[in-house]
């Protein structure tokens, strides 16, 4: 670990040794085919969850199990359970699902850790109070009945597209989750679960005495009216007739067998993944059966030997650690005569998706593919964010080079806009809302509306690769982003926590569009960032900022999110505000890994809000490197003006 708590602008050696330090070590983590990939942590449930799947197939990895149980013993906190992200607070259902795991692989109950949890479960009203995907896990596995789980009829896979629940009318990661969900909620097939284990200690009543298990999951009189259309459909489900109901099974199969996108798997996401998995076991494929053996090999691929304890990662994201790293490199004074950027950038290229038509083109019937992946492969699903960034950093490594990625990118995300004039992740116009009061939809994250960070992403590209402000896609996407601006001038962040990123990602993209950066909407923005630095120079944001009575809760400052912030103003004009000298006083002496990364336990970014956090590895070794080489790019320039979006 490094560190110099001395370390002080006003030895800008220090700076240039920091700055050469960090891209020194990027340098070195770069895959020889020239991309980066850095670990991607979530919570205790993907880990949780591969070791509930091999239970349920009765195919136990004792040696792996052991590492990952190790990795989920290693994150419980002091409060007995487990969180949604690093110190933070319990949480229901990823410590349900730890508990069952690590009961699965032997750990005795009376153990003090498994005394703990148990007790925090207990205390908090048992595990009756965990979300409805972890029931539907515990319904698998025997613990409780079905009826504590929503009516999932397959059915839906043959409803007419008029009709107001669909597969796509919900988001990408939603739509490939549920599609096998569909199928084993049809089937109710039961876990081999070959050690029998129980977990009913965990429940203050027997669960087949509890009579209500659904709720309204926003209080809305639409979860009110959904809930009674569940009883509806509970008391028809037995009366569906079998050739409906076997359409509609194979039309489930034949969507994720499509889309099983070989070692990468379906959706390129752990839980979709397992979901196909276990369809296919419940359909009674045999076990070497081609397509469930490559489905197995894409979730084993996600295991990780981390930056410590072994970990099962939700997916992998090279396509965003490339084009964010070659960015930061670019910045720090990397060229294309140099290997690295040229390697990197070329890889990214032959990445680009240009001839799937994913499901996106069911909106976009008319629009090219152009996009790129979150992942090494998962062309059904390109990401809007993602193809953003690459095409940012194509066009500034070398815009002729890369003119026709650069240009069908373009085209794809003009044609990905939404109505409102924003961006989506991966879908368009995927705003729905009432979908959010079905009692399924209680994880909240069913829908893949525009948000702020997407849309100032595509802002900034659109406006990088020479598009005027007053171009219809541009203007659309200002205007969207001064609408969507909170009270107090900052801008949510539904990919990254979250107001600094949120308002970071917007200022970088509003100056990039040519906004005049002194008008007072912009204003509020820099005076929300200053007035929330901490007193160490840094800036820190809990996840716990995503409940709205908890919007202003700080933490210690983090390397990844000083960053933000420092970009942040710096593309507002404020290159020599003393906040930003703090921020980069900060940085400069903030520990560092052996590795080159900065210190950062915390968790800087987001799945799903309030139920899904991530750890990008790579922020504390990106960011941070991009931060300090533009501030000594713009404090060396004459004109102290940031070009670019990004």
């Amino acid at each position: 670990m490094n560190m110099d708590v001395t370390a002080s602008l006003s030895n800008p050696g220090r700076l240039d040794k920091v700055i050469a330090e960090a891209a020194g070590a990027m340098k070195k983590r770069q895959r020889p085919d020239g991309h980066w990939v850095f670990d991607l942590e979530a919570d205790a449930t993907i880990p949780s969850e591969y070791i509930m799947l091999n239970h349920y197939l009765d195919e136990i990895e004792g040696g792996v199990e052991a590492e990952l149980a190790d990795y989920i013993r290693g994150i419980q906190e002091d409060h007995g359970g487990w969180p949604l992200f690093h110190r933070g607070d319990f949480d229901m259902s990823a410590t349900v699902k730890a508990y069952l795991a690590l009961k699965l692989v032997g750990d005795d109950i009376d153990a003090p850790h498994m005394k703990r949890a148990r007790e925090a479960i207990l205390a908090r009203g048992g595990a009756a109070k965990a979300n409805v995907f972890t029931r539907f896990a515990l319904a698998v596995f025997g613990e409780v009945p079905w009826r504590a789980v929503p009516v999932m009829p397959v059915e839906l896979m043959v409803v007419p597209d008029w009709f107001p629940v669909t597969i796509y009318r919900i988001s990408y990661w939603s739509r490939t989750v549920v599609v096998p969900l569909l199928v084993l909620a049809a089937l109710k097939p039961r876990a081999k679960n070959p050690r029998g284990v129980r977990i009913q200690e965990l429940f203050l009543a027997p669960p087949l005495q509890v009579k209500r298990w659904l709720n309204n999951p926003t209080g809305h009189w639409g979860g009110t009216l959904f809930l009674a259309v569940d009883k509806l459909l509970r008391w028809i489900e037995p009366h569906a007739p079998k050739d409906l109901r076997k359409r509609a099974i194979d039309k489930a199969l034949a969507f994720f067998t499509e889309r099983l996108n070989g070692e990468d798997g379906l959706g390129a996401i752990f839980p979709a993944m397992a979901n196909s998995v276990m369809a296919m076991e419940a359909l009674g494929f045999a076990k070497n059966h081609p397509n469930l053996v490559i489905a197995k090999k894409s979730i084993k691929k996600l295991l990780t030997p981390g930056e410590g304890k072994k970990f099962c990662q939700p997916c992998v994201s090279p396509i965003w650690d490339t084009g964010l790293a070659a960015l930061a490199m670019m910045e720090a004074g990397e060229t294309m005569e140099g290997h690295s950027l040229s390697t990197s950038c070329d890889w990214l290229k032959d990445k680009q998706i240009l001839d799937v038509k994913g499901d996106w083109i069911v909106k976009r019937p008319n629009v090219r593919p152009g996009g790129w992946a979150f992942q090494y492969n998962n062309a059904h699903y390109p990401d809007v964010d993602d193809t953003a960034v690459v095409g940012m950093a194509l066009h500034r490594a070398d815009p002729a080079r890369y003119a026709e990625a650069i240009r069908r990118a373009a085209e794809w995300i003009e044609g990905m806009q939404s109505a409102n004039g924003g961006w989506g992740a991966f879908d368009v116009d995927n705003s729905d809302f009432y979908l959010n009061h079905i009692p399924f939809a209680d994880h909240g994250a069913l829908l893949d509306p525009p948000t702020a960070d997407v849309s100032a992403r595509c802002v900034s590209f659109l406006a990088q690769i020479g598009y005027e402000r007053s171009h219809s896609a541009v203007a659309r996407g200002i205007a969207y982003l001064k609408q969507d601006q909170e009270k107090d001038g900052s801008w949510f962040g539904r990919w990254g926590t979250n107001y600094i990123y949120g308002t970071w990602s917007v200022l970088n993209a509003l100056n990039a569009a040519g906004e005049d950066m002194k008008q007072p909407y912009i204003r509020r923005a820099i005076d929300w960032l200053i007035q929330h630095q901490n007193t160490d120079g840094g800036w820190g944001e809990d996840g716990a900022t995503y409940w709205k009575e908890r919007r202003y809760e700080r933490k210690a400052s983090t390397p990844s999110q000083t960053a933000w912030a420092v970009l942040g103003l710096m593309a507002a004009g404020e290159v020599d505000h003393p906040s930003v000298t703090r921020g980069i006083d900060y940085l400069t002496a903030a520990p560092r890994e052996a590795d080159g990364r900065w210190v950062e336990p915390w968790y800087t970014a987001v799945g799903f809000p309030r139920v899904f956090y991530l750890r990008y590895h790579g922020y504390a070794a990106i960011f941070p490197l991009q931060a300090l080489a533009r501030y000594r790019g713009l404090k060396t320039s004459n004109t102290k003006a940031v070009r670019y979006g990004m």
